[in-house]
């Protein structure tokens, strides 16, 4: 009997999920294309680079204070700053003794890039519900080709989110 309530449960709870997925794509589909911030600096480890470019993107002109974009894109790359040299020598090393431990020596560096890149999504979604959402923007990781060769890299997505008008009873 229980079983037959729970799974009627979950039935709503995935029914009330793909009608927000709809609605939020409804809404995303009229939104202007996102900012792209891509990586700037000269070592990239499994497409994330050292380094995300600080410059002002116009786009975002009269959304966000110049200097918030800043201190926003320094954290980041403070957090790449910390983390990147210890991937980049784990991956010196992981090469150097990859043919003796058949592939196995590479473990660590793919292991510490995927906690760099959930430490930068964690930053985002920090900053994101500290300013950004307020402002109707989301910052987030993306995985995206780069433009010069077949290769995949890492930039930061600016999306615009709807304004949504909320509706107070009277």
């Amino acid at each position: 009997m229980m079983e037959d309530f729970d799974e009627i449960y979950e039935e709503e709870e995935e029914e009330e999920e793909d009608e927000d997925r709809a609605a939020e794509e409804q809404l995303l589909k009229y939104a202007p294309d996102p900012v792209v911030v891509r990586g700037s600096g000269h070592v990239t480890v499994f497409g994330l680079s050292n380094k995300f470019e600080s410059e002002f993107p116009s786009a975002l002109t009269g959304k966000v204070a110049p200097e918030e974009f800043k201190a926003s894109i320094n954290r980041v790359n403070g957090c790449l700053k910390k983390t990147l040299p210890v991937n980049v020598r784990w991956l010196l090393c992981g090469c150097l003794c990859c043919c003796c431990t058949l592939g196995f020596s590479l473990w660590p560096v793919i292991c510490l890039s995927k906690r760099t890149r959930r430490s930068i999504e964690k930053l985002l979604e920090w900053e994101n519900s500290r300013l950004y959402h307020k402002l109707c923007l989301h910052w987030r990781l993306s995985k995206r080709k780069c433009e010069t060769n077949n290769m995949m890299e890492y930039v930061i997505l600016i999306e615009f989110l709807p304004k949504i008008p909320i509706f107070r009873p009277d």
